[in-house]
C-alpha cells in the first residue's frame, strides 16, 4: 500500500532530515558515554567520577565508563577531550586546575578555557587538607612551620601535579607562612598520596584524603576553609592553627564546545537529581566536599569568573608559567 506524500509530509521530512535528533538519538543504545577524568585513578577527581558513573548510567539507560587520561595538572587529558565530538558521549570532569588555573600556568596550553567548552552543571567543592604521615613528628601546622623555618628548603609537599589544587595550595602556605618547602609534583594525587603515606614526602595539602585519614594512614592538622569540616570537626582550619589561609577545589561536568542544548539539559536534569540523592549527598560530604548543583547557566558564570579569579591567585602563589 502507498502513502500519498502531502506537502505537509514532504516538510516534515525534511525538518526531521535537518535535526540531529534525527540522525542519531542520544544516548546511542550501542555506544556509552564517557567521563573522561584528566587525572590518574585514586584521587578525589577519580572518586567523585566514578561515584557518578553508576546512577547517570540508570538515569540514562546506557552504560556510563570512567577514563582516566593523567598528566601535566590534568591538561594532558583535556588536551584530548575538546579533540572528541561534542556529541554527549564524552563528558569531560572539569576541575578548578584543569579550566581555571590552567590558563594562567601554562604558555601553551592547547585549548581556551571558555570557548572549547559547553559547561553542563557544578558538582562540588573541596577545602583542601593539611595532611602529614601517621608516622610524622609533627602533631600541629604550627609544628610544620617551625622545622621549615628551622631547616629552609629541608621539607617537601607534594601535589598532582603543576597548577592543581594541591600545588597552589602549598604555594599559599609558603607565602602565608613565610616558609620554603619544596614542591614534589606528582601525575595525580593518587601517586602523591602513596608516597606521602610511605613518607617520601612531607606533607600534603590535599582534597581527596579522608579515606586515608580514617584509615589511620595520614593525620589531618588544618582545613583550608572557612570554618571547619563536618567530616572533620576536630580538625581545625588554618586561621585557627596561626596561619590564616582558604584553599579549595571544585569539580563540574562539561561537553565539548558547540554541544547539542537539548544533551546539555538532559544531563544537567539527571545531575541535580543525583545529587539531591540522600546517598550520594552522603557520599560526597563523606569526603569533605560541598555539594553544589544549579543550572548550566549557573555554572557557566561561576567557571568565567573563576578563570579570572585565579589570575589573581596564580599570580601571587609565586608559581612559574611553564
Amino acid at each position: 500500500m502507498r502513502t500519498k506524500l502531502t506537502r505537509r509530509t514532504l516538510a516534515a521530512c525534511l525538518l526531521a532530515l535537518s535535526t540531529p535528533w534525527a540522525l542519531a538519538a542520544w544516548p546511542s543504545d550501542d555506544r556509552p558515554v564517557k567521563i573522561l577524568v584528566p587525572w590518574p585513578a585514586g584521587g578525589a577527581t577519580d572518586q567523585i567520577g566514578r561515584m557518578l558513573a553508576q546512577p547517570l548510567s540508570q538515569a540514562l539507560g546506557v552504560p556510563v565508563v570512567v577514563e582516566n587520561k593523567g598528566g601535566a595538572g590534568g591538561v594532558i587529558g583535556t588536551q584530548q577531550f575538546v579533540k572528541e565530538k561534542a556529541d554527549g558521549h564524552t563528558i569531560l570532569l572539569a576541575t578548578s586546575s584543569t579550566n581555571a588555573a590552567a590558563p594562567h600556568l601554562y604558555a601553551k596550553l592547547g585549548y581556551h578555557p571558555i570557548e572549547d567548552f559547553t559547561p553542563v552543571v557544578s558538582l562540588c567543592e573541596i577545602p583542601n587538607v593539611m595532611v602529614v604521615p601517621a608516622k610524622s613528628p609533627w602533631n600541629s601546622l604550627r609544628d610544620i612551620v617551625s622545622a621549615a623555618k628551622k631547616d629552609p628548603g629541608k621539607y617537601t609537599y607534594g601535589s598532582a601535579g603543576i597548577g592543581g589544587s594541591q600545588h597552589l595550595a602549598g604555594a599559599q602556605f609558603k607565602t602565608a607562612a613565610g616558609v620554603d618547602v619544596r614542591h614534589v609534583p606528582y601525575k595525580g594525587s593518587g601517586p602523591a598520596a602513596q608516597d606521602l603515606i610511605a613518607g617520601h614526602i612531607d606533607m600534603m595539602i590535599d582534597t581527596g584524603s579522608l579515606g586515608s585519614i580514617r584509615g589511620g594512614l595520614l593525620r589531618p592538622l588544618a582545613v583550608a576553609s572557612d570554618k571547619r569540616l563536618p567530616a572533620l570537626p576536630n580538625v581545625p582550619t588554618f586561621k585557627e592553627a596561626g596561619t590564616p589561609m582558604i584553599a579549595s577545589a571544585w569539580y563540574g561536568l562539561m561537553l565539548p564546545a558547540g554541544a547539542p542544548a537539548e544533551v546539555v539539559a538532559r544531563l544537567n536534569t539527571e545531575i541535580n537529581k543525583i545529587l539531591k540523592n540522600p546517598e550520594m549527598h552522603a557520599k560526597l560530604t563523606g569526603m569533605g566536599a560541598i555539594v553544589m548543583g544549579g543550572t548550566a547557566q549557573e555554572f557557566a558564570a561561576f567557571t568565567a569568573s573563576e578563570v579570572k579569579r585565579y589570575e589573581g591567585i596564580v599570580r601571587d602563589s609565586g608559581a612559574p608559567k611553564e
